[in-house]
């Protein structure tokens, strides 16, 4: 999941999110059934035939999620996903992948909010080229 989204501007919602099931050989029905269950899973069932363009930034980090979990992958990793989102987008955002952590994904997030990593069960932190467990009282791994 990237801070900037990676959607194709000239494709739906639905086909952003069906397109790592064409690369992984997919038959085209399948794709579209798993991409639309994705999208509810996000809740945007409203916004599956829109494109890019007609999305609010929480809307398109949503669609990028989706996409990110349409193959069920065991970890799913995010570079600043709430970079680009106002503060109810981005607490939306956490929510959603706290339940994804629930369901039993493993999410590795790389942010410079100190609001958004205390959402994460352990904190780990680059200090000095060095990395610290913070939620083990900064001691070094």
């Amino acid at each position: 999941v990237f801070q900037n989204f990676n959607l194709l501007a000239h494709e739906t919602a639905l086909e952003n999110v069906a397109l790592p099931l064409l690369y992984a050989g997919t038959g085209a029905a399948e794709r579209r059934e798993r991409a639309k269950k994705a999208l509810i899973s996000v809740g945007l069932e409203d916004r599956i035939s829109f494109d890019p363009t007609r999305l609010s930034g929480g809307q398109k980090q949503r669609v990028a999620v989706a996409r990110a979990m349409i193959n069920d992958p065991k970890i799913l990793l995010a570079d600043e996903p709430t970079g680009a989102l106002d503060s109810k987008s981005g607490d939306q955002l956490m929510e959603l992948f706290g339940q994804l952590n629930k369901s039993g994904m493993t999410i590795v997030m790389i942010t410079h909010e100190l609001s958004v990593a205390r959402c994460a069960q352990r904190i780990l932190d680059l200090r000095d080229g060095k990395l610290v467990d913070s939620s083990k009282g900064k001691s070094e791994i």
